[in-house]
């Protein structure tokens, strides 16, 4: 494998692991801490949230990973690992339509609407507010997490398939040899 190639793999490795865990830290603690505190304090929260992550940071692993995963197996079905260059391109399609254009297409909107709002002084217009976001907002998270951890266990996938496995064999005398 070339040098090239295997920073690729490297790179498209971290790239799907930064954003399954990225997605994830917002099913299994953020949303829920959240939807635990003042719905004010919510909505504001969230709006500053949805207003930060569009950073230099954030970017390369939202936007570069399917583009990474699929160079990466062009790469890989050039130096002959098809089962490998299988594994990354189905990681790099699945990320880029269940989650890149999944959040642009249904949480990016949704982000949207929120920050157009203005967070009310009434605890229950903000209780019904953040409950008419919070929910749907969640479920597709929770999509888009799924799919993001099965891209990147796609690509864990392509990788062992690249490993070469031999097994140690145990030789047993033959039964009908001499004795």
């Amino acid at each position: 494998m070339r040098n090239t190639t295997t920073g690729m793999v490297f790179l498209s490795m971290l790239l799907s692991g930064a954003i399954f865990g990225f997605f994830y830290a917002w099913v299994c603690s953020t949303m829920w801490g959240l939807d635990a505190a003042d719905p004010r304090v919510a909505i504001a929260a969230m709006q500053a949230m949805n207003a930060s992550v569009r950073n230099v940071v954030f970017a390369p692993a939202f936007f570069g990973t399917p583009f990474a995963l699929l160079l990466t197996s062009g790469l890989l079905l050039r130096d002959g690992f098809r089962s490998g260059a299988l594994g990354f391109s189905l990681g790099g399609v699945i990320y880029l339509c269940c989650g890149m254009v999944l959040t642009m297409i249904v949480n990016v909107p949704m982000n949207e609407v929120l920050a157009g709002v203005t967070v009310p002084e009434d605890i229950e217009a903000a209780r019904h507010i953040w409950a008419e976001y919070s929910r749907p907002w969640q479920v597709w998270n929770q999509i888009r997490t799924t799919a993001s951890g099965i891209a990147l266990l796609a690509t864990i996938g392509g990788l062992i398939s690249m490993v070469p496995f031999r097994r140690k064999t145990t030789s047993y005398p033959d039964r009908n040899g001499p004795r």
